[in-house]
């Protein structure tokens, strides 16, 4: 057996072809999305992916040129400052705030700054508190993109059992509450295990979908996954510019369906960004 590869990107192009004319309205109305990006320091691989995320703002007509890159001397409070000055300014309706920053500052109080209505990554506490509320407002990127996923492809999830493995705040617990929620793109049984638990491979073979998310390197293994189970790569470890995922590559032979080493989630958190971006703008707009 060899798997389908769940490419993400037409899952974003999708997303994007859906935004651009709600883009479009925005602009008409005088007020075109504006996302504001902070990033602390002198870590490349952070430079690179604000600079990318600031091309493709510019290339879907948002309001560009919000940026500020502080040095890597930078105190709390020259962090704070900045962050009230994004959330005070009328025509940034999203903040994201690079991580990781400098050690000496620290990054949850830097987050609880951001207004929860202006937060692009859906981490603020209060929109935790949304998402397990089933209430409106921003949706963890990372787990929206997988949900997207599931449901582009058309893999089923109502009703199924979908294991995920990793408990961190960013993808396995939100990802929990979102495809447990009444929905048809979710509505599943959903175990949240973790290195924690000892039986995990237990609970993952058992599984129609299998979510990786602990960003421990070949992790999941083909032995630990059902045939014909759908696998989600969405846990990552970098050893210097090498990229290892979470889910071995040998799984292919055995899932039915599997997200690509590359190309699979990474897609999808990035249009759930801009997502999150066009959704505070209408929300800013209607007043």
């Amino acid at each position: 057996m060899t798997a389908r590869l769940l490419h993400g990107g037409p899952v974003a192009d999708a997303v994007f072809a859906d935004l651009a004319p709600r883009i479009a309205k925005l602009r008409d109305a005088g007020h075109p999305p504006g996302l504001a990006t902070i990033i602390v320091g002198d870590d490349e691989p952070s430079a690179r992916y604000v600079a990318m995320k600031q091309a493709k703002a510019a290339e879907l007509g948002f309001n560009s040129g919000h940026h500020e890159h502080l040095p890597a001397s930078a105190t709390q409070q020259d962090l704070v400052s900045t962050i009230r000055r994004f959330n005070g300014a009328a025509d940034v309706d999203a903040i994201l705030l690079q991580y990781p920053i400098p050690g000496h500052l620290d990054y949850e109080k830097a987050l609880y700054e951001i207004e929860p209505d202006k937060d692009a990554d859906a981490a603020h506490p209060m929109n935790m508190g949304r998402l397990a509320l089933d209430m409106p407002g921003p949706k963890p990127c990372t787990p929206a993109g997988i949900e997207a996923i599931l449901a582009h492809y058309e893999i089923p999830t109502a009703g199924r059992s979908v294991c995920i493995v990793g408990r961190g705040f960013t993808i396995g617990r939100p990802l929990s509450i979102l495809l447990s929620q009444k929905r048809p793109t979710a509505n599943a049984a959903v175990t949240l295990v973790h290195t924690g638990v000892p039986d995990w491979a237990e609970h993952v073979k058992r599984a129609d979908i299998v979510i990786a998310a602990a960003g421990v390197p070949g992790m999941i293994r083909p032995e630990h996954i059902r045939p014909g189970a759908t696998v989600i790569g969405a846990g990552v470890r970098y050893e210097g510019k090498r990229l290892l995922p979470d889910v071995d590559e040998a799984c292919e032979e055995v899932a039915g369906a599997i997200t690509p080493r590359v190309g699979g989630v990474g897609p999808t958190t990035i249009a759930m960004l801009f997502r999150n971006c066009v959704e505070a703008a209408e929300r800013a707009l209607a007043g």
